[in-house]
């Protein structure tokens, strides 16, 4: 099932998926070593590595069929819990990513154009086209009344997929950010909002704001709620099942609604 795979490896080695969406990434062992191995990773990955943000990057190798394997040091460890999303350690482990010049010019280098807030809405309108749903219909009203001007300063690296379950703490409770593929140029806001609206109660955003090392202010808090919205649109978009989309609808509802109450 895996014959490419052991082909590049060697006999030697035992190849199981990893799990995830693109079924691009296997766990492969021998009986000394245990390795994390995934197909055509980005460029990206190597300063990600050099900075420790990922596990430990160990060699790259090009197959015959033309795709790259990346192999990286397999960690033994735990994925984070909801709960432990509101840590300082993460708020701070986020911060320094964000802050990174070096990852935002390797970025920059493999020709990624910022995400900005324009482009996010014009997104969220062409949903609307397919959409006839009066909830979306209403929040992309308040988007295009309430549009953030961008500032290039507060363009840095995101991540665009903080789900608790990317987040990794090895056993000696150092922290890894995996599943960097849908990384963009944006604001910061733009992760920020899948952070806190998420998993931080907000009577505790001062606190958590401190440990990441940027003051909350009620700015920032309006543009976390834009984007906030606008992914929840795009979210509701690209989910299935009726289940999921009644729950996305209700979270945009909550969100309108407070939208009204706080930041209007």
């Amino acid at each position: 099932m895996y014959s490419d795979i052991i082909g590049a490896l060697g006999k030697e080695w035992t190849v199981a998926s990893a799990g995830g969406i693109t079924g691009e990434a296997y766990v492969a062992t021998t009986r000394q070593q245990k390795i994390f191995v995934k197909r055509n990773s980005s460029p990206f990955l190597a300063i990600l590595s050099a900075e420790g943000i990922v596990p430990k990057l160990l060699w790259t190798k090009r197959m015959f069929n033309g795709d790259v394997l990346s192999a990286q040091q397999f960690i033994e460890g735990r994925e984070l819990s909801p709960e432990d999303m509101k840590r300082p350690d993460v708020a701070a482990q986020l911060g320094k990513i964000h802050d990174s010049k070096e990852l935002l010019f390797m970025l920059q280098q493999l020709n990624h154009t910022p995400v900005t807030s324009k482009l996010l809405l014009q997104q969220c309108e062409a949903y609307e086209q397919d959409e006839a749903d009066e909830t979306i219909v209403e929040a992309i009203t308040w988007l295009q009344d309430h549009l953030p001007n961008d500032d290039e300063r507060e363009f840095v690296v995101c991540h665009s997929d903080l789900n608790h379950n990317n987040w990794i703490e090895d056993e000696s409770g150092l922290l890894y950010l995996t599943d960097w593929d849908d990384a963009i140029i944006a604001d910061r806001a733009f992760d920020l909002a899948m952070v806190v609206y998420s998993y931080v109660d907000d009577v505790e955003w001062e606190a958590w704001f401190e440990h990441y090392g940027v003051e909350y202010s009620s700015e920032l808090h309006y543009r976390m709620h834009w984007y906030a919205i606008a992914q929840t649109i795009l979210t509701i978009y690209g989910e299935v099942s009726a289940p999921a989309k009644t729950e996305g609808l209700n979270v945009l509802r909550e969100l309108i609604d407070e939208a009204y109450e706080r930041i209007n």
